[in-house]
């Protein structure tokens, strides 16, 4: 079956001056089990807000998120997240940093050791098992985190913005990593990326969000075989239609926020 997102909306209300801020309006989607699918679109439009509602750490206004046909729970281990700040515990080593969601879990030392040794090795991280997080480069930091994530085994993985705060070699190097690991995982990965290129490269599905509140602008599926050429006519061609679509829902929000200001100037 798959994942399901079910007449989403959120509305933050509250805040300083007690307004309500409306971020995501009846998002509606279907992921299949095993797809890679990547979430673009514009800063502040509610991508995030998106992926805390899948993981259970916010709670939709109206709607639901069902996994093969059971609703999503808070603390559900069918979900794992990976965050862009890698959000690793800096008195813990990389080892320590990998094997701590089962030990939470009340796993045995000795058989989680040994689990976390294999994501050591599968995770090219040899000779680094014992430095802590200000030892590792920013690359090192993020595998650490993916390992974290994927070695409790979750159905659905989110990734919020993972590889952004890399440099473009660093970034290239992990989203060919990131395909590697999951060509033979299989997971469900929901990605959240503002690099149209990244998205083309890594996914099977592009969903472009609009602006805040967050409608889906359109479905794109990528469907040409892999490993895919960074620069080819292909790649290319589906990046130029994704800018394309996030120019004209742009130039759709100046010509409402300039609708906006001329009502408020109006006698």
């Amino acid at each position: 079956m798959g994942l399901e997102i079910l007449g989403l909306s959120k509305t933050f209300s509250g805040g300083s001056r007690g307004e309500s801020v409306h971020v995501l309006d009846q998002l509606q989607h279907r992921i299949d089990n095993g797809r890679f699918v990547s979430l673009i679109g514009p800063s502040g439009c509610g991508k995030t807000t998106l992926l805390r509602i899948i993981a259970g750490l916010e709670k939709a206004s109206v709607g639901k998120v069902l996994l093969d046909g059971k609703e999503m729970v808070r603390g559900s281990e069918d979900v794992g997240m990976v965050f862009q700040e890698y959000a690793l515990f800096p008195w813990r080593t990389t080892l320590q940093n990998i094997e701590m969601g089962l030990e939470i879990r009340g796993m045995d030392k000795v058989r989680r050791r040994s689990i976390a040794m294999e994501y050591i090795k599968t995770f090219d991280l040899n000779g680094f098992e014992h430095r802590y997080p200000r030892e590792l480069s920013g690359g090192m930091k993020q595998r650490v985190a993916i390992a974290r994530t994927l070695v409790m085994n979750p159905r659905v993985v989110l990734m919020d913005e993972p590889f952004g705060s890399l440099d473009s070699q660093t970034r290239n190097a992990m989203q060919e990593f990131l395909l590697k690991i999951w060509l033979k995982r299989g997971d469900t990965i929901i990605f959240v990326t503002h690099n149209v290129e990244e998205a083309v490269f890594l996914s099977d599905e592009i969903v472009v969000l609009s602006r805040r509140p967050a409608r889906m602008l359109e479905r794109i599926e990528v469907a040409f075989p892999r490993p895919r050429d960074r620069t080819g006519e292909v790649c290319n061609h589906i990046r130029r239609d994704i800018l394309k679509i996030l120019e004209e829902e742009m130039k759709r929000e100046e010509v409402r926020d300039e609708d906006h200001w001329n009502r408020l100037q109006s006698p």
